[in-house]
């Protein structure tokens, strides 16, 4: 793996406010390479020191493997969620917010 785009990847989901999430397909977007596979692999392997539980699926729902306690820490960052999913509509991150 990449150690810049994993430092990258890491530096923009640190800056995902409470209460917003972004899709990892949104993060390789703000990196400007790599895509949503690749994000997964440097979440999957480096991402348990930022907040994982705000990068969510394209379907507004946290990683498979951590779902229960993903909706648990979304629920204490008080995300609008619809369900078992994160309400993409209100919660979603806007490309272009600052970060990255």
């Amino acid at each position: 793996m990449d150690d810049d785009y994993a430092e990258l990847v890491l530096s923009v989901v640190e800056q995902i406010p409470p209460g917003q999430v972004a899709t990892y397909g949104d993060i390789a977007e703000i990196v400007g390479r790599g895509g949503p596979r690749q994000v997964g692999h440097v979440m999957a392997l480096l991402g348990g020191g930022v907040p994982w539980w705000r990068v969510v699926r394209a379907d507004g729902r946290p990683a498979r493997s951590l779902e229960e306690p993903g909706l648990r820490l979304l629920r204490a960052d008080k995300t609008p969620l619809k369900g078992d999913r994160v309400d993409m509509e209100r919660a979603r991150l806007r490309i272009g917010s600052g970060i990255g």
